[in-house]
């Protein structure tokens, strides 16, 4: 089936074709269009996502955005047999003109449409590219890290988790934003502050602490690095003070799920999220994992930021456990709280 996929939660105006099939069994999709608009340059100069500009320049984009997915896609709305938005979590007055729009074109061209959880269309990153859908195997361990969120999750089967740790302050990439803005760098903060760590060493003066790296259960927080960097960088080298940032905040991702990977015995561990870009966490997850002989699933990198392909892909599992009506448009609404379903 070709399903549409519309993503605006945040900052990026994003859009989809993907062909799905094979079912829970052997599932396989074919990205045939993945585009996006990026609004970094529009909130760059405030060192954030400003919400009310985020919203008009999803109005402003949303159409020629989807309009070119199709031309890329070379296929026409009446082809399309589903139709997949993000609903939550996010920015309200983002989330509002996706799901706005994706009920007009469901409305317009009567086609079922589906409602999807951001944070498990980016699980289902990991089920996009290099034909690997068919080889990840549960209960599944995974590790979500991006700008509003990091938690680890336990994915019984399709459809179904186990939130067991969560941040209890600051996001890892929050805090990645955060501690990038006091040593002056740009925005996104992460990006900025692996470019900078990769032409340092460390510096044996500059030690961060590791929040909650050793308490026994799954949780996160990272305010206590941010203020550690607050009071220390003044006098320290703004390279060896990167490198150190990244190093932490690795470190307690990488320790928690090594932690979680014992004790629940997963058949598969993934990572997921905008900070599953980052290169040192990538590698460091490699080289723990391997000793335990479980297979590891990192997204491509053109599926860990905020895309609409994950979003058609989360919507397609979703699609073969409930199927919706083409009347389905009246029932999508946006919730910028929306948790994952346990």
């Amino acid at each position: 089936m070709y399903i549409l996929g519309i993503e605006t939660s945040c900052d990026d105006t994003a859009a989809a074709v993907i062909e799905a099939k094979g079912g829970f069994s052997k599932p396989s999709f074919s990205v045939l269009a993945n585009a996006s608009y990026s609004q970094v340059t529009i909130h760059k100069k405030f060192g954030g996502i400003v919400p009310n500009l985020a919203s008009r320049a999803h109005l402003e984009k949303i159409i020629p955005t989807i309009k070119n997915t199709f031309r890329i896609a070379k296929i026409k709305p009446d082809n399309i047999d589903l139709i997949t938005v993000t609903r939550g979590p996010g920015l309200l007055p983002s989330l509002l003109v996706g799901v706005n729009f994706a009920r007009a074109l469901a409305y317009r061209f009567r086609k079922p449409i589906i409602g999807v959880n951001h944070i498990e269309g980016h699980i289902y990153s990991n089920w996009l590219g290099r034909k690997r859908a068919s080889s990840i195997r549960f209960p599944a361990l995974i590790l979500i890290v991006s700008g509003g969120h990091t938690e680890l999750v336990l994915m019984k089967d399709y459809g179904k988790y186990k939130i067991i740790g969560q941040t209890l302050d600051d996001a890892a990439g929050e805090c990645f934003d955060k501690t990038a803005r006091l040593l002056g760098l740009g925005f996104p903060g992460g990006p900025a502050i692996a470019k900078l760590a990769e032409q340092a060493k460390r510096d044996l003066q500059i030690k961060l602490p590791r929040p909650m790296i050793n308490t026994e259960n799954y949780n996160f927080s990272f305010s206590g690095l941010k203020t550690a960097v607050l009071y220390s960088y003044k006098r320290k080298n703004k390279s060896a003070m990167a490198y150190e940032i990244q190093e932490a905040i690795v470190d307690v991702l990488v320790s928690k799920t090594l932690k979680a990977m014992r004790n629940f015995n997963p058949k598969s561990v993934m990572i997921a999220g905008g900070v599953a870009a980052n290169k040192k966490l990538r590698k460091e997850m490699t080289l723990k994992i391997a000793p335990y002989k479980v297979p590891l699933f990192v997204p491509d990198f053109i599926y860990t930021t905020d895309n609409a392909a994950m979003i058609a892909a989360a919507g397609y599992f979703n699609y073969l456990k409930n199927k919706p009506n083409r009347d389905s448009w009246k029932k999508v609404e946006a919730n910028a709280n929306l948790r994952l379903e346990l």
